[in-house]
């Protein structure tokens, strides 16, 4: 049970569940905990491995024990983790596999409290517990039409990596569950620690050809220069900062020069299109949030209206900046 202000996550684990897919996830996690912890923050996330059974044997021969029981208690907010199984056809007809479907349909999901999250196959086992349905949500091409045998009242959603309709977050299979834990460690704790965690994974962030695109504080980071991630680090936590090339180059160690040479070879952009982008989603995120145009160009970085809406423009947003849908 984890200590007020920490979300529960609860794995949970039948025979031969694909380890990849609780273990990449769990693993975001704690990382972000570490990451918060060596900040002087609590840590959010209170991790725990819950199956019908004591042991469980993983897909890969490995044996798990000391398994919690299925809780039947919540306190506070919490995430149940569904992850997915090997094999064509996902069965449930096990003694454990209707221990958890009972369990699941006896569970009540809503938005900011106990939420569900399927990894992979993990949304079919969601589905048989008829806890998709009226849901959008996806799962491994593989079982996609499964799932909508074994749900049609699902909006069964295709070539994407992962779907989020609250309280359901679904994810298409084994490593797109840690694009899913990277979405929601965003969400839960800022886009900045979910790119710190990414990178310490080593993660090349991913997303499906339908999705929006990525966060400007995600994006640019699928690189393995450490230079040029501690000045990124250092620039999206304090994107309003009085910012300049040779300001962030003393954070890499090396010439201004060098450093707009790493930014365009590793990150895709100039060190100043890359500030101007952190500003201009930090802006919106206070436009959002309901201030002013005024005050979002300030608490942004942008020394004025002017400013700000010069960048909304040459970014290409659509609407202008404080307008409806914008």
């Amino acid at each position: 049970m984890g200590s007020a202000g920490q979300i529960r996550v609860v794995f949970v684990l039948l025979p031969h569940s694909l380890v990849l897919d609780w273990a990449g996830p769990a693993e975001a996690l704690r990382i972000a905990n570490q990451l918060l912890r060596a900040s002087g923050q609590d840590e959010r996330f209170a991790i725990e491995f819950a199956s019908p059974s004591p042991k469980s044997a993983g897909s890969v021969g490995i044996t798990l024990s000391g398994l919690a029981p299925l809780p039947t208690r919540w306190e506070g907010p919490a995430w149940v983790v569904l992850v997915g199984l090997p094999g064509q056809t996902i069965s449930t007809g096990g003694a454990e596999a209707q221990a958890l479907l009972h369990w699941l349909r006896g569970l009540r999901f809503v938005a900011g409290q106990l939420e569900l999250v399927t990894v992979c196959a993990g949304a079919l086992l969601a589905a048989h517990a008829g806890a998709l349905a009226g849901r959008r949500a996806t799962t491994h091409h593989h079982h996609l039409d499964e799932l909508r045998q074994v749900e049609p009242r699902c909006d069964v959603v295709t070539n994407r990596v992962f779907v989020i309709d609250p309280p359901l977050y679904s994810s298409a299979g084994v490593t797109t569950g840690i694009d899913l834990m990277l979405h929601r460690i965003a969400e839960t704790c800022g886009e900045a620690l979910a790119a710190k965690v990414a990178q310490t994974m080593v993660v090349a962030l991913r997303r499906g050809p339908q999705d929006p695109e990525l966060s400007p504080f995600l994006a640019y980071r699928n690189h393995l220069h450490p230079a040029l991630h501690r000045v990124q680090d250092a620039v999206s936590e304090t994107p309003q900062d009085d910012w300049n090339v040779p300001r962030m180059a003393e954070i890499a160690h090396t010439s201004p020069r060098h450093l707009t040479r790493l930014f365009v070879e590793h990150a895709g952009t100039a060190p100043l299109a890359y500030l101007r982008r952190l500003r201009l989603a930090t802006a919106q995120l206070a436009l959002q949030s309901g201030a002013s145009v005024t005050r979002a160009a300030e608490l942004s970085g942008f020394g004025s209206d002017t400013q700000l809406r010069r960048a909304w423009r040459q970014f290409g947003l659509a609407g202008s900046p404080g307008s409806p849908g914008s």
